[in-house]
């Protein structure tokens, strides 16, 4: 088949067409000799051509099965590349890519209306990645160089900014896709940290005293808090004192450190409650 059938607004495909855009996006990315690759929604191919020069093993994810097909086709025969015609909200990411002893390189033009999904669950696999280099609508990649007490500052923010540094590398204008998005685009560098940036007891329960902080923006810290499945055995009030945190702050302005403060606390409090 021919992949230059329309695109698909129900998968909010935007195909990249720029030459100079899909250069710096492969720079960046800095593919290892013999490293496995995962490029997440290959559209066209416009990534692929390049990645499949590059990579020990290249794996596609595509959930338009039309498109999963075209690139099946097209790579017939070559046993270093591999197709998975399927949504990558399903794909269980951590099974996948324990099939490699190497660490992955993930590239990837994220469909906007997954993208905040498709970077928690890479988020949960940190450990089995080298490096991330992901373009996501600019909006969604100011979120995450946000810094506390400003709007943008949020869940993603937080808990991506555990255990990644991120880059920018290049902001993307509509025209250089198609079709055009109404908004501009972002390309980020995700490099995997060693070692977190805070310790915060059990990441569990960091990301749950973190979404709870966020669930109501308008409301304080201390009423947020008491939403939290955690609130049933601890002492919301008390941890807020414990912690030196005023509970009359709203969660947009806690840094990583207060967060990672209170989930250690948690972690403690929890662990101590247990039989």
């Amino acid at each position: 088949m021919s992949a230059a059938r329309r695109p698909l607004k129900s998968l909010g495909q935007n195909f990249l067409v720029d030459g100079n855009i899909i250069d710096r996006i492969i720079q960046a990315a800095n593919i290892l000799p013999d490293q496995p690759v995962l490029e997440i929604g290959p559209g066209r191919g416009a990534l692929t051509n390049h990645l499949v020069e590059r990579a020990g093993r290249l794996v596609l994810i595509e959930f338009d099965h039309a498109l999963a097909a075209f690139h099946r086709n097209r790579h017939q025969g070559d046993e270093h590349v591999t197709v998975i015609d399927a949504d990558v909200l399903k794909v269980d990411l951590d099974t996948l890519l324990s099939e490699s002893p190497r660490k992955w390189n993930v590239v990837a033009n994220l469909p906007y209306n997954i993208s905040t999904e498709v970077l928690f669950r890479l988020y949960n696999v940190h450990s089995r990645l080298e490096r991330m280099t992901l373009m996501l609508q600019k909006e969604v990649g100011d979120r995450l160089a946000a810094p506390p007490d400003c709007s943008a500052y949020g869940v993603t923010t937080v808990l991506l900014g555990l255990w990644f540094d991120i880059r920018r590398v290049i902001v993307v204008p509509p025209g250089c896709f198609h079709p055009s998005p109404k908004v501009d685009s972002v390309v980020l560098n995700f490099i995997p940290r060693s070692a977190a940036k805070a310790e915060v007891g059990d990441e569990d329960v960091f990301r749950s005293v973190v979404k709870s902080a966020f669930s109501m923006r308008r409301k304080t810290l201390s009423n947020c808090l008491k939403s939290a499945e955690f609130a049933k055995t601890v002492d919301c009030e008390q941890l807020l004192e414990v912690c030196a945190i005023d509970g009359r702050r709203r969660g947009e302005t806690l840094s990583l450190e207060e967060f990672a403060l209170l989930s250690c606390r948690v972690t403690e409090l929890l662990r101590g409650a247990l039989p």
